[in-house]
């Protein structure tokens, strides 16, 4: 007996879960598309949108109706209740932080940006400093009380085993510090950090859904040069990975990198190198700390005027990143390769060195160069991969609730 109460609630959670899942993809719904779109009959889809409205976890809406002259009750479409909750997104990178406050339909209630300058984390502890800001947006938007779910931040580097806080990051100053328990414990906040170069990927499947069944790499080139990749046996849309794209080691011994190690992708590859490559800079100097945009201009105007040491400079990134490419594609089966970031604005002046990168292997030759697509701002797929991550965990947290059934709801 107990074993089939087990199984009964187990169904319930699962069948809730597949209704938020179906709302998050597509929006509003009737009930009838709900139906078709997770397979639930009629009968199980009624008791379980009455469990999530009598929750307050789904609302009902009146959809419009089709004319003034209409007849009849109105159809009622079933969305996300904006008022269940809030949740609060950080993205962090080596110049900026921009916080944004969401409701629990994904609607942005509040944002805030500041400056991140090379000193920061060496003035004040990261953990310190990530609370006084979620401080400063609580303060913001005191009606949201207690309704704060939890902060996702989205790092550049890479994450320790658990996941608090990171072991390197192109960041000044931030690896080292244990932030996910500092913030719990000071805030009672659950706080995840996420890799940049995950998001990617997750993002760009769900603002394309053409790309729901591809192997898709997307990777990052400007100030570093990250990968995010998904692969059709994932379990699900954000179940992407974050590789060391940039800094797998493209010739021993070579160009210095920001993080140290001699010879990476992105030492040859980030704005970084270009410049220095540009100017005949030593490959030992020290990397610049960051490149204006005014000055990365000015080398691919000189490239294009027919500068040979600019050339050369883009036709050495070109080759690192097809290098790294062919090593991608000789291990995976990838459908789709999305460039993103500022300098996918240079893809003329590398786009043949990245063609014949690739085919210096044996599977880049047999396999080809994927095919490419070029998205210059990398904000989108890495605001909505957090975005999604996080009310989609926060779908699972609410399905999982244990929901009287309507009927005893009812009664009492």
């Amino acid at each position: 007996m107990a074993q089939g109460v087990a199984d009964t609630e187990m169904i319930r959670r699962q069948n809730r879960l597949l209704v938020l899942d179906a709302l998050r993809r597509h929006g509003p719904l009737s009930r009838s598309q709900v139906a078709t779109l997770t397979g639930l009959s009629n009968a199980t889809l009624t008791a379980i949108a009455a469990d999530l409205v009598g929750d307050g976890i789904v609302a009902e809406l009146a959809e419009p109706q089709a004319g003034a002259k209409a007849r009849g009750r109105p159809a009622v479409q079933l969305v996300h209740n904006r008022s269940a909750g809030f949740v609060l997104l950080i993205e962090l990178d080596v110049n900026r932080c921009r916080m944004s406050l969401l409701d629990y339909g994904g609607v942005l209630v509040d944002r805030v940006e500041s400056g991140v300058g090379p000193t920061l984390f060496s003035e004040v502890a990261p953990a310190a400093w990530f609370i006084e800001r979620i401080g400063h947006m609580i303060g913001r938007n005191t009606d949201i009380g207690n309704t704060l779910h939890g902060v996702s931040i989205s790092v550049q580097g890479i994450l320790n085993a658990l996941g608090h806080g990171l072991t390197w990051s192109p960041i000044p100053h931030l690896s080292g510090h244990d932030i996910v328990t500092a913030i719990n414990n000071r805030l009672g906040l659950a706080a995840h950090l996420f890799k940049r170069g995950r998001l990617m990927a997750d993002g760009m499947r769900w603002l394309d859904p053409d790309l729901a069944k591809a192997g898709i790499a997307t990777i990052y080139l400007g100030s570093t040069i990250g990968m995010g990749l998904t692969l059709p046996t994932d379990a699900s849309p954000d179940a992407g990975l974050a590789t060391e794209f940039g800094h797998m080691i493209h010739i021993p011994g070579g160009a210095l990198c920001r993080c140290g190690a001699r010879g990476c992708v992105e030492a040859y590859a980030a704005d970084y190198a270009i410049l220095r490559a540009a100017y005949s800079v030593p490959e030992h100097a020290t990397p610049a700390s960051a490149v204006p945009p005014a000055d990365f201009q000015h080398i691919m105007a000189r490239a294009r005027q027919g500068d040979r040491a600019a050339q050369r400079a883009f036709s050495a990134a070109g080759a690192a990143i097809g290098h790294g490419i062919s090593r991608l594609i000789s291990i995976v089966k990838i459908d789709r390769l999305i460039l993103l970031g500022p300098n996918t604005a240079a893809h003329d002046l590398v786009a043949t060195a990245i063609a014949e990168g690739a085919a210096a292997s044996l599977m880049g030759r047999m396999r080809g160069l994927p095919p490419i697509q070029l998205v210059p701002d990398a904000g989108e797929p890495i605001y909505r991969g957090l975005m999604m991550k996080t009310l989609t965990e926060i779908d699972r947290t609410f399905a999982d609730r244990v929901s009287l059934p309507a009927a005893r709801r009812s009664a009492e």
